[in-house]
């Protein structure tokens, strides 16, 4: 059986979207290999609808063979999840029950070195969610100006040493194209002041760099905010939205994007949203066991008050 990853925090998810009333339209706007469609199909078949949204066309052949036994509710749509509002217009949906974010990356991206997400493998330096879009990373690292390059870094990966690999960038691919994972990674090291070079590191100093740089690759942080307010406006009352992210600046967009929601209530016209999770819910001990993925994975839930 193929899998993208074991999905997180499965049961909380289920839970949350109230799933256990056996019916409604849930909307996974992150497909991937369908470990959290399964779970929601096997609570809302055979009355319920899944819709399940990427733009990575491996993940959805992997999630369609994965939801195979459930393919008569299953309606699988190659998007971005900026567009849940087109989307739902052409399938003529006007209302969901629940829709579920589990952002960033999976492991089966991860894993696959062709994709270039990864520096543990020398691949190609890609990073595109969507094999069909044209710019990918090493167009970003090769063509992005000095000052583009520190602002991604700073931006997105909250880079310390952001300047002087942006420098070395520069330097370097003025010599040859930077075309690799390898190439990048040891360009970041090379980059860093010579005694945090012998450090032993506990998270190595090319991740954060790799991340800023896919974010940038896939509009993340735009698309993210995009993608939640339209989220909002599709729910029907009584209707929820769960996100799950992996870091601080997804984190912080979701919890904005409630707030600002949370505020619109008595306001007509409104959305407002009431807040389920005061303060994000984590994964047990167990299950970070099981699924190291889980240990940095952070889980809001809202609910829509006024449809």
């Amino acid at each position: 059986m193929h899998s993208f990853h074991i999905p997180v925090l499965s049961e909380e998810v289920v839970h949350y979207l109230n799933c256990n009333k056996g019916s409604g339209v849930y909307v996974d706007c992150t497909l991937g290999g369908g470990g959290h469609s399964k779970a929601i199909l096997e609570k809302i078949y055979p009355q319920g609808l899944l819709i399940g949204i990427d733009q990575d066309i491996e993940a959805l052949r992997i999630a369609q063979e994965e939801l195979s036994s459930f393919r008569d509710r299953v309606i699988l749509v190659k998007d971005n999840f900026k567009n849940l509002g087109e989307i739902l217009s052409r399938l003529k949906i006007d209302k969901v029950s629940g829709v579920l974010f589990d952002l960033g990356v999976s492991s089966y991206q991860l894993k696959k070195k062709e994709r270039g997400f990864s520096f543990q493998e020398d691949g190609p330096l890609d990073m595109r969610m969507d094999l069909s879009q044209k710019f990918d990373a090493a167009k970003l690292v090769n063509s992005y100006p000095e000052k583009e390059l520190i602002r991604v870094l700073e931006n997105y990966g909250e880079e310390h040493f952001s300047k002087r690999i942006a420098r070395l960038i520069v330097l370097e691919r003025e010599k040859r194209p930077i075309t690799t994972t390898q190439q990048l990674a040891d360009l970041v090291l090379r980059a860093l002041p010579p005694a945090k070079r012998g450090e032993r590191w506990r998270i190595h100093p090319a991740t954060r760099v790799f991340q800023a740089i896919r974010i940038e690759v896939n509009r993340e942080m735009e698309v993210l905010a995009e993608g939640l307010n339209q989220a909002i406006k599709v729910l029907a009352g009584e209707g929820r939205i769960c996100v799950i992210s992996y870091h601080s600046l997804e984190d912080r967009i979701v919890k904005n994007v409630f707030k600002e929601a949370a505020r619109e209530i008595g306001k007509p016209p409104t959305y407002g949203l009431k807040i389920i999770t005061k303060k994000p819910l984590k994964a047990s001990p167990e299950e970070i066991r099981r699924n190291p993925r889980a240990r940095s994975a952070k889980l809001r839930v809202a609910e829509k008050l006024i449809d």
